[in-house]
């Protein structure tokens, strides 16, 4: 076989799904996730030496037909399709649909949850050839060598695949190391997405996403991507190569408004961040960015950070009872929050704070508690929402064992209209609860006249706010009006 021509698919799905996020779904802020590790496997395929197309239908808006023809069309022999828990049923649906069009296809499943259920995914489905354990990049170039040169599946590490006797899974696959030797992300997006499809709200719109690290050094029990496929082990972009990207987006996406890095923790590293900073700053780039965090740092690298065009930080405080936040190994305290938001204000640092509830512990006073935390913190913006569990967590082994997960119907992880749907109860606590605390916590913290008069300052104050404020309020406050629904990002 000359050449392999290789096709990533975000797989359509309930238009807008947002199935790359830590918490898949159609969300009521309107966030939808750019496909960015499919767009890493895609461009590192090209790297090295394949032909290579990517399609994000539910970014798109593009029904399975016609997915189907444009796989068909291009030629490919080797297609990678990414899964996520509540949109499993379908993911394994459009394979087989696939497969009955293009029998000589070879199919490839990655995602969070098939590297946390590979051989219970295989046993769903005879239209699946393969399932890609936890990091695919280089799985998917050692496929594509198989098919080129007739070779051997058992040798390529970091996969599952049906046999005779049943689904066989080979040696785990050792992390990528190297990181500057991947592509920029940012040319796939370029060549293969409209960036207006994309949005966050904590992010001036239009914005790109790319990540500058792999790998969390925290072990909080309910993350998903660190416990499935990326690990806890930090592997790191050097400062020259992050800060090349940056420019490249700046030269390149002329509407572009700012850049969201979408590392678990992008501080994990002080000396890194601040010298990434430091190298925005020499080279008088001018971009506004946005990147998730913890409550670990302090006024001088958060001023740093905002000197070099950081906006808003995403941090995840979770709840305002210590014993809660130790049960779900936050390795945080409380007091180190409200140090950390006096710091941020007075950096002028905006932040979107994350809180849950029904964690290991609740009760009607914690959650209360919580509520009146994210009060007090006063960040720029919240979510309240009830945990969400997933294969392949310690969240998710210790919900199943004591009883507390409502189904194992995995597209009930999602309501009908694809919002996220609560799975668990708590041990005090019904699910019905928990939906109802977080619809009250929202309206309690956003409908605050002092909140709304905050809104208002800023987007007089700063119109570029205006934009995005606007776009993600018609979404929210819609959902809002409703309630019943979580909320995750």
């Amino acid at each position: 076989m000359d050449s392999i021509k290789i096709t990533f698919i975000n797989p359509p799905f309930i238009k807008n799904f947002s199935r790359p996020q830590r918490s898949p779904a159609v969300t009521k802020s309107g966030t939808l996730y750019y496909p960015m590790w499919l767009s890493y496997a895609a461009g590192f395929s090209e790297q090295a030496g394949y032909e290579i197309d990517l399609i994000d239908a539910p970014a798109a808006d593009l029904e399975r037909d016609s997915v189907i023809r444009r796989v068909a069309s291009f030629g490919a022999q080797l297609v990678v399709v990414e899964t996520s828990t509540p949109s499993i049923f379908n993911d394994i649906q459009f394979c087989e649909d696939l497969k009955k069009q293009i029998n000589s296809l070879f199919v490839v499943l990655v995602g969070t949850h098939v590297s946390a259920l590979p051989e219970e995914t295989l046993a769903l489905s005879k239209g699946i050839d393969a399932i890609a354990i936890g990091e695919f990049d280089q799985t998917i170039c050692d496929i594509a060598d198989y098919l080129k040169y007739d070779g051997n599946l058992s040798e390529i590490q970091g996969l599952c695949y049906p046999t005779a006797s049943g689904p066989r899974r080979t040696e785990n696959r050792p992390f990528l190391s190297s990181l500057d030797h991947f592509p920029m992300v940012s040319v796939i997006y370029k060549r293969f997405l409209d960036i207006n499809n994309y949005f966050n709200p904590n992010a001036l719109f239009p914005m790109v996403t790319i990540t500058t690290s792999r790998g969390c050094p925290h072990n909080c029990i309910f993350c998903v991507y660190p416990q499935t496929m990326m690990g806890h082990s930090l592997r790191i972009r050097s400062p020259e190569n992050v800060v090349n990207e940056i420019e490249y987006i700046v030269d390149n996406f002329p509407d572009v408004k700012a850049v969201f890095f979408e590392d678990d923790t992008f501080p994990a590293g002080r000396k890194r961040c601040i010298e990434i900073c430091q190298e925005i700053i020499r080279r008088k780039i001018k971009i506004s960015w946005t990147a998730n965090a913890r409550v670990d740092l302090d006024y001088e690298t958060l001023q740093i950070m905002k000197n070099a065009g950081c906006r808003c930080l995403c941090v995840g405080f979770e709840s305002g009872n210590q014993h809660l936040l130790d049960n779900i190994k936050k390795r945080i305290t409380l007091e180190q929050s409200q140090s950390f938001m006096n710091a941020a204000r007075k950096a002028k640092m905006l932040v979107h704070g994350c809180f849950m509830v029904g964690l290991p512990g609740e009760t009607q006073e914690t959650m209360e508690k919580t509520l009146q935390f994210a009060i007090d913190l006063k960040p720029d913006a919240v979510q309240f929402y009830p945990v969400m569990v997933y294969p392949g967590t310690e969240a998710y082994r210790w919900y199943e064992e004591k009883g507390l997960i409502t189904t194992s119907d995995f597209s009930q992880w999602l309501t009908p209209s694809g919002l996220h749907n609560t799975v668990i109860r708590g041990e005090h606590l019904s699910s019905e609860e928990l939906v109802l605390f977080c619809d009250k916590a929202r309206r309690a913290f956003y409908l605050r006249p002092a909140y709304i008069l905050y809104k208002l300052s800023q987007m007089i104050r700063n119109p570029r706010e205006i934009r995005r404020t606007i776009k993600s309020a018609k979404t929210f406050f819609r959902h809002l009006a409703k309630g019943s629904d979580t909320e995750c990002r």
